[in-house]
């Protein structure tokens, strides 16, 4: 089976952590986030992903290759501008199977695709798209169903009296080829709102599916991610590190602190006398950590240097950062790459810090 990750855009809610790394290998945890859905697919038959990339799109090709080490293909489209998922979808035709799967590469999920594919195939659809409820889907778009689950109609950001669904669309297609000669190439277009709407009754049709489901677009969403990939509420791959204690402390960490669950520490941290990590923490490789300091529900990325009598708390620290002793990161702020900051700084209140940046002692009090 083939799939076709739509991974071209620039990520802007997610800066600074992409303003100088491509959203689809951000690290999340343990690896690029990309990784993530390539291990689902391959999970469910996928053995060659087209990668259709924009921004940043070498480092893309940096990280993950040709595949190989994620067993599976994987080639790479470069849209020239921004074209919309229809246009990206055209862009890619030539390297598409008579079926295939389409996805927007920021989601994380476990949602049964094999389910999907067998009901594409079962009802003869030109398009299937997994449906997944939410509790309020008032930010979205409702997908309202027949009986025989074809496709009726859309709705758009629904008032409340116009709720009698909470199914959207969980952004994970399957299409048969012919959906492409509803596409002019190098026009902007979007799947969503020019093409499946022309398909309602005439083979567009919903597969609901009740598995876990999360844009991790925002740093919100993002530390959500990490925590649910950490305590196992999303089946990955992870889960088999982390074990029934929900802890994992590689070899080669230096510990003189306290770690508790849920936590992931990787080889080569380094943490000082009275420094606590967790839960729900992530030090990835050759983080240092002074004494006394707290980590919770917080990522921090390689090779950061954490100062003494420190608090982090729900925040995320991108990697090479410098802290200085006695500050304060939290509030869902996020520090891009190589920032440093000197002593005394409190950085709160969801501020973002851009990739380079130097605070001097005492110089952000927010």
């Amino acid at each position: 089976m083939q799939a076709l990750i739509l991974a071209g855009g620039e990520g802007t809610r997610l800066r600074p952590l992409t303003s100088t790394v491509p959203k689809p290998v951000v690290p999340l945890v343990d690896r690029p986030f990309i990784a993530f859905m390539i291990d689902w697919l391959r999970s469910h038959g996928v053995d060659d992903v087209v990668m259709s990339c924009g921004h940043l799109a070498a480092g893309v090709r940096n990280v993950l290759g040709d595949g190989d080490a994620l067993g599976i293909r994987l080639r790479y489209v470069e849209e020239p501008r921004p074209l919309g998922t229809g246009g990206a979808l055209k862009f890619a035709e030539r390297l598409l199977d008579e079926r295939f799967l389409m996805l927007n590469g920021d989601t994380l999920t476990d949602l049964d695709v094999s389910a999907q594919i067998d009901q594409h195939t079962r009802t003869g659809a030109v398009a299937t798209l997994a449906l997944t409820p939410v509790e309020d889907p008032t930010p979205y778009g409702l997908v309202r169903l027949a009986d025989d689950n074809s496709v009726t109609e859309f709705v758009e950001k629904p008032a409340p009296d116009e709720i009698d669904t909470n199914n959207i669309s969980a952004g994970v297609y399957v299409l048969e080829r012919s959906v492409l000669d509803l596409l002019e190439a190098g026009e902007p277009a979007s799947i969503e709102r020019d093409v499946f709407p022309r398909l309602v009754g005439d083979g567009l049709y919903g597969c609901v599916s009740r598995g876990y489901w999360l844009d991790i677009g925002t740093p919100e969403r993002y530390l959500q991610g990490t925590f649910d990939i950490l305590e196992g509420s999303v089946g990955t791959q992870v889960a088999e590190r982390m074990g029934s204690s929900y802890l994992c402390v590689e070899h080669g960490v230096e510990n003189e602190g306290r770690i508790v669950p849920s936590a992931l520490v990787e080889s080569g941290c380094r943490i000082a006398d009275g420094a606590r990590i967790g839960g729900r923490a992530v030090l990835e490789h050759g983080v240092t950590v002074g004494e006394n300091t707290t980590i919770e529900s917080a990522v921090v990325m390689r090779g950061a240097e954490i100062g003494a009598n420190c608090t982090l708390r729900g925040c995320i620290v991108a990697g090479g950062v410098r802290i200085g002793d006695h500050c304060v990161v939290d509030g869902m702020s996020v520090l891009g790459e190589g920032v440093t900051l000197g002593a005394g700084n409190v950085v709160s209140n969801g501020a973002r810090v851009f990739p380079g940046v130097t605070l001097p002692d005492r110089a952000l009090l927010f």
